[in-house]
């Protein structure tokens, strides 16, 4: 048995191999690190069927499978994980991914957006990286408002505290 090419330091059976498979993932960074196994193991349905309704709208599969299969994978590194539990509905991942192409190192940071889909964790997008624009197309939460998502916290307590 080998070990799981997310850097969990379990078996792939044990590990991403049955989410990768079909099962739920129990939190969103099981979720993230399935994901990144995918592009391992060149698993692209894996990656789309694991997209929120939205994100799958924008899903190129073949941009995906060519970036997979183009790449070298060099290791996932999970740097902060915030929510995401088995009993959350919403939770962020902020991960480095390491990787090589066109025989290049780069890594890939980012802060994934996780949230529940029929009871299924899914990824529901990202945090904007700092310098980009942003055009508001719902009204602004205050911070002292409830969060819109409907877990009855204040925004700057639930949703806004990655923001």
């Amino acid at each position: 048995m080998s070990n799981c090419p997310c850097g969990s330091g379990s078996t792939f059976d044990t590990c991403c191999g049955p989410i990768l498979g079909g099962a739920p993932a129990p939190t969103a960074e099981a979720l993230m690190r399935s994901r990144y196994t995918a592009y391992v193991k060149r698993d692209i349905a894996h990656l789309e069927r694991s997209l929120s309704a939205d994100q799958r709208k924008d899903f190129a599969a073949d941009e995906a499978k060519k970036w997979a299969e183009s790449s070298e994978w060099l290791g996932l590194k999970i740097i902060e994980t915030q929510e995401g539990g088995p009993d959350d509905k919403l939770g962020a991942v902020h991960f480095s991914a390491k990787f090589k192409t066109e025989g290049e190192e780069r890594e890939h940071l980012e802060v994934a957006l996780f949230g529940r889909e029929e009871g299924r964790w899914v990824y529901t997008g990202q945090l904007n990286e700092p310098g980009r624009t942003v055009r508001r197309e719902t009204p602004k939460v205050g911070r002292n408002d409830p969060c819109p998502c409907g877990s009855g916290k204040k925004y700057k307590k639930c949703c806004g505290v990655a923001a």
